[in-house]
């Protein structure tokens, strides 16, 4: 009986963890595989420095600079990625949870999204020829569907 209990506490802690960290996309440790959130917004894709780090909800962001450190932490929500991070198009178009290349990614109506791009596959390119809107739309209801799996 003791061993179930603490069977049971073993799993419901390792899956209260998962879900955490499940519903982000933080390979490399790190929101945007370490890229700075707040660069995407002034037009770059910048590699974020360690000496400039932040948590929000649990989720690790590094930033280029100081600067743009301060200007997360003043209104975190405002730069986090769409979708955890994961690749917009593909929550919206098959409902799974796909990596990003953090260089592929558009703001749109004061919003971050990322994509998956590699070879002959950038699904940024596949987003804007086929209706944002429409795919936004999809990958919110697909979203609520699956953020915590």
């Amino acid at each position: 009986m003791i061993k179930r209990v603490f069977l049971i506490l073993f799993l419901g802690m390792g899956l209260l963890g998962f879900s955490q960290s499940s519903n982000f996309n933080t390979k490399k440790g790190f929101a945007a595989e370490g890229y700075d959130v707040v660069a995407y917004f002034n037009g770059a894709a910048k590699k974020g420095d360690a000496q400039y780090t932040a948590s929000s909800e649990g989720i690790k962001y590094k930033f280029f600079s100081q600067a743009n450190l301060d200007a997360f932490k003043a209104n975190p929500d405002v730069y986090k990625p769409q979708y955890g991070g994961f690749c917009a198009y593909a929550i919206a178009v098959s409902g799974k949870k796909v990596s990003v290349n953090p260089e592929t990614y558009e703001i749109r109506n004061g919003k971050l999204y990322l994509f998956y791009n590699s070879g002959k596959n950038n699904t940024l390119e596949s987003w804007k020829n086929e209706s944002p809107e429409t795919l936004r739309s999809k990958a919110d209801v697909n979203w609520e569907k699956i953020k915590s799996k």
